[in-house]
Formats: structure tokens, sequence, C-alpha cells
């Protein structure tokens, strides 16, 4: 097989593993798709954790299992090689007689890296390996920072006036914003396993941070989480008083590291700030975020910065941030990006 038809392959891989994505932590989104003269006879994609695996998923899909025999199997990261919730995907390829299996990335934790491999191999199995690697790996970076740090991937989400303006006056309604943009953060929601607010948020604007409104309504509902120092919250404020009441967790006096890490511990691999300008700002002080999603109103306020805490000194010591993007989405500007790790 060329290598230009393994990227072929592997990129249909890769919009099955999408399918996943907010569905399945603390697993990954893996994606398999099983070719046989050079065609796909067979597709399949990880839907929960406990459920089977893409490579599973694809292979039972086979309306005649018998033709997975001398087939290649595209999998965009290494197959399990141990038995957790479900048997190692490497005995099923084995079993199914597949001649040849396709890996984007390798498996980050590195009690498991590399060792499918070998036993694939061993199996008389050929393997091919980092095929779109560096797409099948972004894919998963929740994953991939939390099974090897035990912390979540941290994205600071803001809605902003060009000037840094964060919120309305009082009695203006929370939003500077437009409603595309509102509806693309519901998206992002549904793709994280937690949202973090303050309590000066909550007492605010009084958000739901729900996945309401989106097309599909299976859409997992992420755990919404409140900082406070003093405890003093109204229990009839929509997080504690709606239907997802039982997805709210409050932490009191606690750093925002130690709830990280306890939300780490819960199994979530990512997390979203959405305010308040200080918890943003004490995010950023503490080196805790990974990447930023900032959208962009064609207003100019005046105010409170988006971002408080200490700040950099010089710009010498400010946030670098790197494979920039934007995209425009409505009259607002959609920038990501992430953050560049301390050398």
């Amino acid at each position: 097989m060329k290598r230009e038809d393994d990227v072929k392959f592997m990129r249909l891989a890769l919009r099955e593993a999408a399918k996943g994505i907010g569905r399945t932590s603390p697993n990954p989104a893996v994606g398999a798709v099983i070719v046989k003269g050079g065609r796909v006879i067979a597709k399949g994609w990880h839907r929960c954790a406990g459920g089977a695996h893409a490579e599973v998923e694809a292979l039972r899909s086979l309306k005649v299992p018998r033709r997975a025999r001398g087939a290649t199997i595209y999998v965009t990261l290494e197959p399990c090689c141990t038995h957790g919730r479900t048997p190692p995907c490497t005995d099923a390829i084995a079993v199914a007689g597949i001649r040849r299996v396709v890996v984007g990335a390798t498996d980050p934790n590195p009690r498991h890296a590399g060792r499918a491999f070998s036993i694939l191999k061993k199996a008389g199995i050929a393997v091919t390996t980092g095929i779109l690697a560096e797409e099948c790996a972004a894919l998963n970076a929740g994953f991939n920072k939390w099974i090897t740090t035990g912390m979540p991937l941290v994205i600071a989400k803001a809605g902003l006036s060009l000037d840094g303006r964060l919120t309305r006056p009082r009695g203006e309604g929370p939003w500077l914003t437009g409603e595309k943009s509102r509806a693309d953060v519901t998206r992002l929601r549904a793709q994280v396993d937690a949202i973090l607010v303050g309590a000066g948020t909550v007492r605010a604007d009084n958000p739901r941070l729900t996945v309401r409104g989106l097309r599909d309504a299976s859409a997992r509902q992420p755990w919404r989480v409140v900082l406070t120092r003093s405890g003093r919250l109204a229990k009839t404020a929509h997080l504690f008083s709606d239907e997802h009441r039982a997805r709210t967790l409050v932490f009191r006096g606690k750093s925002l590291r130690a709830v990280l890490r306890d939300l780490g511990a819960r199994g979530c691999t990512s997390v979203m700030i959405e305010g308040g300008g200080a918890l943003l700002g004490s995010a950023f002080d503490a080196g805790l975020v990974d990447r930023v999603q900032f959208y962009l109103a064609p207003l100019l306020c005046g105010g409170p910065d988006v971002i408080g805490g200490r700040g950099a000194g010089s710009t010498v010591a400010a946030v670098k941030l790197r494979n920039v993007a934007f995209r425009k989405i409505g009259l607002d500007i959609r920038m990501t990006a992430e953050v560049c790790l301390a050398e």
C-alpha cells in the first residue's frame, strides 16, 4: 500500500474518531477503518468508556466476519494490549485474521507505549506507525495530558470587547458577543468534561452552563464547577436547582490547582474556565492554562480587563501563544491558540 493511500484511509479513521469527542472520557476518542483490496469494508468508533473500542466496533460491523482475513485496519491510536473494562484489541485483531495494522498516534501512557506493536509483530501482523501522527495525537490532547500527569487540559474561554471588556453594565444582560458565538461555545461545552466559574459569576449572571440547543440530543452534560471562598451561594441559582443540579460541584476555599487535581481524579480530562476575570487571572498566574478560546465582539467599551490576577511584569514575561487561529463567527472573531510551555 502506498503512503498516500495510508494517509487517505487514516483521514477516514480520524473522521470516525471525531464522532467520539466529548463522549468517551476518561478514554480517548478513537476511530478505525478496515480496508481490503483498496476498498473500505468496515468502520467503527469508540462510543463511550466501558464500551467496545473502535477496532472491535469495526470488526463487529462486518456482516461476514471472515472478510477481515488478510485485510488492513487503520486505527488513530495504538490498540490496547491489556485487559481493562474490555479485552485487549490486539487479541481481537489477531483472531480476526487482520494482515496489517496502520496506526496514527502511539499510546501516550508510558506503561503501554509501543507494547501493542511488539505483540502484533510477534503474531505475524505487519505494523506501520506514525501516519498522520500529529493530527491523531491532537484529537486527544486532553487525554494525553491527563494520562501522563493526572491533570486535565485547561481551556480559558472568554467573550470580550476589542478593548478587553468582559461584561456589560448591570441591567444590560451578560453577553457582549452574538448568538452564533454563544452557539459555538455550547458546542465546545459538549466536548469538555467540566466547566469552571467563580462564585462572582454565579451571583452576577446566574449561568446555566448547559449544552442546551444542540442538534445532538445525546450530547453529555459536563460537570459544572463553582469555586468560592465564602460558600455564600443562592440555592435558587440555576446550577443548584435545574435538571442538571446533580452535575454541579462546589469547592470552597481550595486553590485552583487543587480543584483541577480533584477533577482529574474524577476522570475529567478537559476543563473549560468560563469566568470571571479573577478566576481567569489566577489560572494564568499559576501557569495552569493550556489553551485559549476568546470571542472578540466588534465593540469598544472601556472598563475592566478580561484577565485579572497579578499579570506579567514585563512583555518578556507575558504568556506566549502558538498555533493561533482566527475564524469569523457572525459579527465576532474567534481566536484559538495553545499556550507555550515555560522553557
